[in-house]
């Protein structure tokens, strides 16, 4: 199993819209690409950066479903993110390999 994680550093004047919308527009939209089996929201705690931290963890069976995600969905997905929050978010992504 695999996580795709995705960190996410929000103004927190946009904290409530922001997670409102993750929830039930664009997380909905990722799943339905039918390459996540699941997904978890965590908030960081104990960072010193401004704003709120979020990681947005969604899971894969297998790197051909994170490639075709990449390929097929996360360009559109990702502009409309910035469409919508602009400047006001900043995002990394990273994936990880289950170990145990």
């Amino acid at each position: 199993m695999y996580i795709y994680n995705v960190t996410v550093n929000l103004d927190d004047s946009i904290n409530e819209d922001w997670i409102r919308w993750m929830q039930q527009t664009h997380i909905p939209e990722v799943i339905a690409s039918g390459c996540f089996t699941s997904h978890r929201i965590c908030k960081l705690m104990n960072v010193e950066d401004q704003g709120t931290t979020y990681a947005i963890q969604y899971f894969f069976n297998a790197l051909e479903d994170i490639e075709r995600y990449q390929k097929n969905h996360a360009p559109r997905l990702q502009k409309e993110h910035l469409a919508k929050f602009g400047e006001r978010v900043v995002a990394f992504r990273t994936m990880m390999e289950v170990v145990t």
